[in-house]
């Protein structure tokens, strides 16, 4: 397979970003806020769900090297993450954007949210996002499983 790079301009376009970091893998400090340049970036080891897809019981899975970067930030929140933990390994469940404002008012949150509770929230002027693969990829043995 390719390697994947997804642009997005609304939260249809973020949610199809989401579903391929779904459970992706990162550190704290793998993730940055550049306050002065208005954009929040991460690299993580994302699990290849569209690999995983045609893949037959007995063969191995791929992560792959990813970079995520979120324009026109304003500000970011932290919750129930250990900033200072820089080692810290966390798995991403999702990320989303939550409008602030009226029908034609782009602002609003895009949240991206950890398994264990924590998340970061992002104010942001509009919806702009960059996934892209950094051409890094290796086989795991392991998918991620969930329980709901």
């Amino acid at each position: 397979m390719t390697d994947l790079k997804l642009i997005a301009f609304d939260d249809e376009d973020l949610a199809v970003i989401a579903a391929h970091l779904q459970d992706a893998v990162l550190r704290v400090d793998d993730m940055a806020f550049v306050k002065s340049e208005q954009r929040f970036a991460l690299v993580a080891n994302r699990f290849d769900w569209s690999h995983a897809a045609t893949q037959k019981p007995r063969d191995d899975f791929i992560r792959r090297r990813t970079g995520l970067r979120i324009e026109h930030v304003r500000s970011a929140q932290v919750q129930g993450l250990d900033l200072t933990s820089k080692d810290l390994v966390l798995s991403l469940l999702t990320l989303t954007f939550a409008p602030s404002g009226g029908d034609d008012d782009p602002r609003g949150t895009v949240t991206l949210t950890f398994a264990g509770g924590g998340a970061v929230r992002l104010a942001v002027d509009c919806v702009e996002a960059g996934m892209t693969d950094l051409g890094g990829a290796w086989s795991t043995p392991h998918k991620p499983g969930h329980v709901g």
